[in-house]
């Protein structure tokens, strides 16, 4: 029986690619560095922002700072109030499982300044019990020390766990730390790809996570 759903923010609880896309082209543009399509920006949505760029541009680290760098001067800057909207069924679905008395975490490679805005935005805090960022761990999707980390930090075990989330790095993220996965298909990668990295479940639609819980 669940007791614990871990969920990914970007692409699972939150429409951010958009602004998350036009922050990676307008950082590639500045830096006149070779472009990419927008679909290639998005596959690689979820990793924490160095890693980003050395996957997407192939660049050392010195030059994965810098794209870093200006990467969140432009988000800052595009990042005005109704930009970033929920998913369709995300707050009563969450609302719901709180309410039946799960417990629930956020895990994401965010940096701790935006993700805890975004939080605060959505007033999450009020079903969320923890909130893990890139800046809490030191090794990061899809290595399982965030879920480890969120586990021990709620005495949950592995198997009583459900970890969501719209990409291949979630899916073997919670697999490596033994818990059932789940991959939301309407996010940043396809239903190919969570299935291919194991997801034990499929949900089009986050409100079919209420679902799963009493597996």
């Amino acid at each position: 029986m669940t007791r614990l759903v871990i969920l990914d923010f970007d692409g699972t609880l939150a429409d951010t690619q958009p602004l998350i896309v036009r922050s990676l082209q307008r950082t590639i543009s500045a830096l006149h560095l070779p472009p990419r399509t927008d679909e290639e920006c998005k596959t690689i949505i979820g990793l924490p922002l160095e890693e980003c760029f050395i996957k997407l541009l192939s660049v050392d680290e010195a030059m994965a700072e810098r794209c870093a760098e200006v990467y969140r001067r432009v988000f800052d800057e595009d990042n005005h109030p109704g930009v970033v909207t929920l998913f369709p069924h995300v707050l009563e679905t969450l609302t719901e499982l709180h309410d039946r008395g799960f417990q629930l975490a956020i895990c994401s490679s965010r940096a701790r300044p935006t993700l805890e805005g975004f939080v605060h935005t959505f007033r999450l805090e009020e079903h969320v019990g923890m909130v893990v960022s890139a800046n809490d761990v030191q090794r990061h999707k899809p290595h399982p020390e965030p879920v480890e980390k969120i586990l021990a930090a709620l005495h949950v075990k592995s198997e009583e766990t459900l970890v969501v989330g719209d990409a291949s790095y979630d899916i073997l993220m919670g697999r490596a730390a033994g818990c059932r996965t789940c991959g939301v298909t309407y996010g940043n990668q396809s239903a190919t790809d969570l299935k291919n990295a194991g997801a034990d479940y499929l949900v089009d639609d986050f409100a079919e996570v209420l679902g799963l819980v009493g597996i």
